[in-house]
């Protein structure tokens, strides 16, 4: 059985070929299975590098989200910057001049159309039929399999 030391450096090296995206799948397995002790202990470690990596995921999560918002906030500004402009522009009707930077215009957008009743069938865009896989899932239950529709049930790892 190998030392504490030991167990410490292989879950360490372990560790970061999980982290790293270039590791190979074999080398990751190779590194699994020659770490040396009971499965008891093993399954210890495991747990212990996925709730580092899962740590790790939710903080890259919230640093998405941080950025997510700090963008729209910046989006936002930027409109609000050229709304005002614009406004200046038409109100001083200075719709086209330049600068020692930069031009600017104020131009007509392509053409929109609003929907303000009945549109013909001829308009519509046909749709693909969707598959309803919860109603299916209660029928099944319910009369057993279909030649069109059978259940399977897969099994996963859960840690608590």
């Amino acid at each position: 059985m190998a030392s504490l030391y030991e167990l410490t450096g292989q879950m360490a090296y372990l560790y970061q070929l999980l982290e790293d995206p270039e590791a190979e799948d074999q080398v990751i397995l190779d590194t699994m299975q020659g770490i040396d002790f009971e499965i008891e202990e093993k399954a210890d470690g495991y747990a212990k590098i996925i709730r580092m990596l899962t740590a790790e995921v939710d903080a890259i999560s919230s640093e998405v989200d941080r950025l997510t918002a700090r963008k729209k906030a910046i989006s936002n500004n930027i409109d609000r910057l050229k709304a005002a402009l614009e406004q200046s522009m038409i109100f001083l009707d200075k719709r086209k001049f330049k600068t020692a930077l930069f031009s600017f215009i104020i131009q007509k957008n392509p053409a929109t159309v609003n929907i303000v009743g009945t549109v013909p069938k001829k308009f519509l865009i046909p749709q693909e039929p969707k598959v309803d896989k919860k109603a299916i899932i209660e029928y099944v239950k319910a009369h057993g399999n279909t030649k069109y529709a059978e259940l399977t049930q897969s099994e996963s790892l859960r840690i608590r």
